[in-house]
């Protein structure tokens, strides 16, 4: 197992690869586009852990996949990542002004540039994952269609925009009638959903047996959950210039979220069982790998 030292030193390489893989990919402001290119560029650029990206890149190298199919997939995952973020602060979502620090989008360009952005930022990923077909062989083929269908269900109506339509639902509701069953729908689909597509993709492309492609599913499904109940946590005891975001806002909103259905020792709790659940499936896969195994358990008991 790796020290925190070690672990700690390699994930500042790798976030750094994942920084120079996806500004590779960016696309370039040309003549009249130009604004709403920069308001993407300037998304993108704003910063972040490169998770989805760096997973993918990692559950790759696990299965000795090649590097140069992977970095069409690393890009365009942290592109619709970035579109989501960016509609997510619109005024008519979640209106918020601060994300990593800095003002959010709709707050330097205006929320109708944002809302193109987004949009062009989804399109763009679907146009650079495709360019996966001119590197790989003819043999690879059949791998990068898997890849890119894969990407594409888990951003849309039965991934991410499906767990965000649920969420707008739930946030019409008072918070007591919100189910568990729809909580955990949601977090499965808005947040699981794409780091699915970062744990599967990789794995997919290096041709890793389907039992393992399984199991890096529910995998993600562990951490995606985790993942987010988390965030609810620190809403509640995190510090808003460590998080580089507003806190407080789902109690002041009266949103539902795991922390006011089962308190915050409750979710404490539900974190820890998915952690250990998570750990437990990655030994059993047919391949390992260190770094990944502690980027999971970080990712779990993250403070920011």
């Amino acid at each position: 197992m790796m020290d925190e030292k070690e672990f700690q030193a390699h994930l500042k390489e790798e976030t750094a690869r994942c920084e120079k893989v996806v500004e590779k990919w960016l696309p370039t402001p040309v003549a009249y586009e130009r604004q709403v290119v920069e308001a993407a560029n300037y998304s993108v650029r704003a910063g972040g852990k490169r998770l989805r990206p760096l997973i993918l890149d990692e559950t790759g190298r696990m299965y000795c996949g090649r590097e140069a199919l992977r970095e069409p997939f690393m890009a365009a995952i942290e592109m619709i990542h970035t579109y989501s973020l960016i509609h997510d602060d619109l005024p008519a979502m979640d209106n918020d002004t601060l994300r990593r620090g800095k003002k959010t989008t709709w707050a330097v360009y205006g929320d109708g540039m944002a809302v193109i952005a987004g949009d062009g930022l989804l399109n763009f990923a679907y146009e650079t994952a495709l360019r996966a077909f001119d590197l790989c062989t003819p043999g690879e083929a059949g791998f990068v269609q898997r890849a890119v269908r894969t990407l594409a269900r888990n951003a849309g109506f039965y991934g991410m925009v499906g767990g965000q339509c649920a969420d707008l639902e739930a946030e019409m509701r008072p918070a007591g009638e919100v189910s568990d069953d729809l909580l955990q729908f949601i977090h499965l689909n808005k947040t699981a959903a794409m780091i699915r597509s970062a744990f599967q993709i990789g794995a997919i492309l290096a041709e890793a047996p389907e039992d393992d492609v399984i199991a890096l599913g529910k995998i993600a499904d562990d951490v995606g959950l985790a993942f987010q109940i988390q965030d609810d946590i620190l809403d509640v005891c995190g510090d808003a210039k460590t998080l580089g975001k507003s806190i407080g806002k789902d109690r002041e909103e009266g949103k539902a979220t795991y922390v006011t259905l089962h308190g915050l020792d409750g979710a404490k709790k539900k974190v820890a069982e998915l952690t250990e659940d998570a750990l437990h499936r990655m030994d059993q896969l047919s391949e390992n790998s260190d770094f990944l195994r502690t980027l999971v358990e970080s990712m779990m008991t993250r403070t920011r």
